[in-house]
């Protein structure tokens, strides 16, 4: 039989539009349940909005609609969103919907019948934002200490769930089942809290002459039911509890994905719950901590949300789902930081991973004529050192991340790719092209292409659009359902000729650096690349420079392999060049004045150290000299006598 997985999100609590902490959670049960798909994991995928309660029928007041109207326009913007984002759950329910309402009924009706709902009064401070009653302990000056507003007593009859009654039991449950809530803390947490107090039975009604926008109890029309004896029961009328096809296959192997602050219901009112059911316990609740700014909770009340909507358009779909799967350990707080999601692409997607790929398939275009090369066993270039390599990191990838810890998953599979990179500078294939090492060749180019597509197959749940781009460009065939078959090293189909996967990950610049944009653009006129602050140049200011300056710069003999006008420019080139370390790309703005075919194989003079700047999408990683006359616009390349080898340093 197929092995299950299913994975919930909190649903969505539709008093305000999605912001980056619903989009973090989201995005990482999409991830377990695309991760668990290519484990042959038969995965399903449940998210969804929270339409009932207090807050809801405030906010359509002050939006001047009905709260059904309301719910329907933002529970449309969450799915638009996650939509938008490529989010691919399998159901998304709503507790406004007849399907949901049906079994929360029959619950509230099993559990009535069993005798663990009983009617009494109660009085306290009541919170609309919390949605509960506070203790005046937990209040501040009077006040609630989240939302900062001054409750008033309220003494009204409800109906009480016995929650009491289960205390004992789920203390020993999680006693029996160490891993029941996770990391440790959380469940270190809660039981410190069984351990420390009586639990008061809970609330779980609010009277319609107060609130009509909810449930109706079953056994009482004059009642709707409180928000978290509705809310909760979504990840099992989802699947059509009692009889449903669904419920039976999923629900025992069901993940709940939540963040720290919904920890007391999920792990003390849920399983209680549960029990006085009659249902089976889940398998795990995951908790994960907050994504702070400036040592702040983000927060629509503090005006520090940040929308996913807005990241997708500024860094890309993929970008973000990495930064937020890399960035959080999970079970703890992450700073959310827009100059560290630069700095994750900058340097893991552009120059760790996309720097490899653009390389190997470059390689492999030129001294393959794009076809995969055959590996050699006679030659086998370090085979059995990278398969091994490749093994332990996806070994470990997998074990990280089915305990949720996706960011050390992640830097397992990272330390791959660095390796990777290395592969390529110590086996030279430029050099080994040149001293026509043909079969040593073939399996160094065999080795990287497998890598490559090992690693893209394994991170296609993160990157799902890239590492889709990768695989077709290596016209692979692989199947997902077994991926220790990546590591045999022979899933590529010899003599099949790859594309060009195009710039993957192209370099941003950070916000406090518009300047430095500018330049770019300027380039692009003046034929150069963008001038950076460790970039000595007269327009930067006057004087001399000593020779300490000067020797930081980098500049080398390197050979022009490939030339091609960039679409959409008339006045760059995009250039391969040997530079005697690697092969690289540059882009130079030489097009008015050099046809393409004019300079490939010439030698010209490289700044082989400055930093890499973007135009027009491609990634320039250095700059050619020229030379311009006096009152002439017309640069003239430099060009170097063949008998100087690329690399050779000027200096």
């Amino acid at each position: 039989m197929q092995e299950r997985f299913y994975v919930t999100t909190p649903i969505y609590y539709v008093n305000a539009e999605p912001h980056i902490g619903h989009a973090y959670t989201t995005i990482l049960a999409d991830f377990m349940s695309r991760f668990y798909a290519m484990l042959g994991y038969d995965s399903y995928f449940l998210t969804g909005t929270d339409e009932h309660g207090d807050k809801i029928y405030q906010a359509a007041k002050a939006h001047n609609t009905t709260p059904q109207k309301y719910a329907d326009r933002i529970s449309g913007i969450f799915r638009k969103t996650w939509t938008d984002m490529g989010i691919r759950y399998d159901d998304f329910i709503r507790t406004s919907e007849k399907r949901h309402i049906a079994v929360v009924q029959e619950i509230l009706k099993r559990v009535y019948e069993n005798g663990d709902i009983y009617f009494g009064s109660y009085g306290g401070f009541y919170c609309v934002g919390c949605e509960r009653f506070l203790t005046e302990k937990e209040m501040v000056n009077g006040a609630c200490p989240d939302h900062g507003i001054t409750l008033n007593y309220i003494e009204e009859k409800n109906y009480f769930f016995k929650m009491s009654r289960y205390q004992d039991w789920l203390m020993a449950h999680i006693g029996k089942n160490p891993d029941f809530i996770r990391p440790e803390r959380y469940r270190n947490e809660v039981m410190a809290l069984l351990k420390s107090e009586v639990l008061e039975d809970l609330c779980i009604s609010r009277p319609k002459s107060r609130l009509q926008w909810g449930i109706t109890l079953p056994f009482d029309e004059n009642y709707v039911t409180y928000v978290w004896f509705d809310a909760l029961i979504n990840y099992v009328s989802a699947l059509g509890y009692p009889d449903g096809e669904k419920f039976i296959k999923y629900w025992p192997v069901v993940e709940h994905i939540i963040a720290k602050d919904i920890v007391k219901p999920h792990g003390i009112f849920w399983p209680t719950m549960l029990k006085a059911a009659g249902i089976q316990q889940y398998r795990h609740l995951n908790v994960h901590g907050y994504w702070n700014m400036q040592e702040a909770k983000m927060s629509k009340s503090l005006g520090n949300v940040v929308t996913p909507q807005a990241l997708i358009d500024r860094y890309g779909n993929d970008q973000i789902r990495y930064f937020f799967l890399r960035e959080m350990n999970f079970g703890n707080d992450a700073k959310f930081s827009e100059e560290v999601i630069v700095d994750r692409i900058n340097y893991d997607l552009a120059n760790d991973l996309g720097n490899l790929v653009n390389r190997v398939c470059t390689m492999t275009i030129r001294y393959f004529d794009g076809r995969i090369p055959a590996f050699h066993p006679e030659e086998p270039a370090g085979r059995n050192d990278l398969v091994d390599r490749f093994t332990a990191s996806m070994e470990e990838y997998r074990a990280a991340v089915k305990n949720f810890q996706t960011s050390t998953g992640l830097e397992k599979l990272w330390e791959f790719i660095r390796h990777l990179n290395k592969y390529v500078d110590a086996n030279k294939p430029w050099q080994l092209a040149k001293e026509n090492g043909s079969a040593l060749l073939s399996s160094v180019m065999r080795n990287l292409l497998e890598g490559v597509h090992g690693i893209s197959v394994l991170l296609s749940p993160v990157l799902v659009q890239s590492s889709a781009t990768v695989i077709r460009a290596l016209k692979a065939q692989t199947t997902t359902r077994d991926i220790a078959s990546l590591g045999t090293f022979n899933l590529l189909a010899e003599g099949e000729k790859i594309s060009d996967p195009g710039i993957l990950f192209p370099r941003l610049e950070r916000r406090a650096g518009e300047a430095d944009t500018r330049q770019n653009e300027k380039s692009e006129k003046t034929g150069g690349a963008p001038m950076t602050p460790d970039q000595p140049s007269s327009q930067k200011g006057e004087g001399l420079i000593d020779i300490s300056e000067f020797g930081r710069i980098d500049i080398r003999v390197a050979k022009i392999l490939t030339a091609a006008r960039i679409e959409g420019s008339e006045k760059l080139l995009e250039l391969t060049v040997d530079s005697g370390l690697d092969e690289r790309t540059i882009v130079a703005g030489i097009a008015p004045w050099y046809a393409p075919e004019q300079i490939v194989g010439k030698n010209i003079l490289l700044v082989a150290n400055l930093k890499p700047a973007t135009l027009f999408k491609r990634t320039s990683h250095g700059m050619l000299l020229a030379a311009k006359a006096a009152g002439s616009e017309r640069p003239v390349l430099i060009m170097i006598d063949d008998s100087i080898p690329a690399g050779a340093k000027l200096g």
